[in-house]
């Protein structure tokens, strides 16, 4: 009979699968840092700056915190120099120490820093070059720019100065302390170009017009061919702390273009300022596109709201 022969065939271990192991930056992401009597203690603060000098029952409310955490908050602030009490009318205030924080905040570019990513998706969408304005004084500062495109022409540079009256800057004018608006008007106002606005009563008057529509349009004002498209950005405490600007030559900003770029300049200046604690809806336009305000448009006209208490970023 003959013989099979049986060959014992070793066993296998089966491959061992490797699940990839998640990234580091996503694992990361996905811990939660936060300290909630940090979170509570600043949206505290926030709600001083916003509704301030106020009683503690209001500041808990706006902060949506209970009465006895908020003194609790409140009296550390206080010790720390960061808020005050009036006892005699039973409200607090932010505390000098804070202007400290300020003048550091400005001096290492916290505004231009935080505004940068909203300038480059601007710019990106418009194809346009942006712009960040501040009033200093009785001047506008350029602190931030973003080139779409380096053959573009820039209209300004980081640092440099222009009159508050003439482009751009009068959005920055129309939302300054009054002071300084009559201040501003009072001088003999320099005219750069033909269309350089130069008389105080209708300057002042385009002030009005400025807060009430909510942004401006100017062309020919300071430099010749540029047109600009201007919207306000506010901080937490609602104060206008800078300007927003699409600018391009008038060759590539016919009419209607510059109206057509209205919504989008106020949606970009929206979101900034909600990045910056401004708790206004974002939506900056009406439905369907359609810009607040009158439909007829002119060049020098635009708008926003009234000036608030002192920001942290100027």
């Amino acid at each position: 009979m003959p013989t099979v022969s049986r060959t014992k065939g070793k066993s296998r271990a089966k491959p061992k699968v490797k699940t990839a192991a998640a990234p580091k930056a996503a694992r990361t992401a996905q811990r939660d840092y936060s300290i909630a009597a940090v979170g509570r203690a600043l949206d505290l603060l926030e709600a001083l700056a916003r509704v301030g000098p106020a009683p503690l029952a209001t500041l808990a409310e706006t902060a949506r915190c209970t009465r006895t955490a908020g003194f609790r908050l409140l009296r550390t602030l206080e010790a720390r120099g960061f808020a005050i009490q009036d006892e005699a009318r039973g409200i607090w205030r932010l505390g000098a120490r804070w202007a400290v924080l300020g003048r550091a905040a400005q001096q290492q570019g916290a505004l231009a820093a935080a505004a940068m990513p909203f300038l480059v998706a601007l710019g990106k969408a418009t194809g346009e070059n942006v712009y960040l304005r501040v009033r200093d004084g009785m001047e506008s500062d350029t602190i931030a720019i973003y080139q779409t495109d380096p053959g573009l022409r820039l209209y300004s540079e980081v640092g440099q100065r222009r009159p508050l009256h003439a482009g751009p800057g009068r959005l920055l004018l129309a939302h300054a302390p009054e002071a300084v608006q009559t201040q501003v008007l009072a001088q003999r106002l320099p005219r750069f170009t033909p269309a350089t606005r130069t008389d105080a009563a209708w300057i002042a008057a385009d002030l009005q017009r400025i807060r009430a529509r909510g942004y401006l349009v100017t062309a020919d004002e300071v430099v010749p061919g540029a047109v600009g498209v201007t919207a306000p950005v506010r901080d937490a405490s609602g104060q206008v702390v800078a300007a927003l600007t699409v600018s391009a030559p008038s060759m590539r900003m016919r009419p209607p273009r510059p109206r057509s770029l209205v919504p989008q300049v106020l949606d970009a200046a929206a979101k900034l300022s909600q990045g910056l604690g401004d708790t206004a809806p974002v939506a900056a336009k009406a439905p369907n596109g359609q810009e607040h305000g009158p439909p007829a448009m002119r060049w020098n006209e635009g708008h926003g709201a009234s000036s608030g208490p002192h920001s942290i970023f100027r």
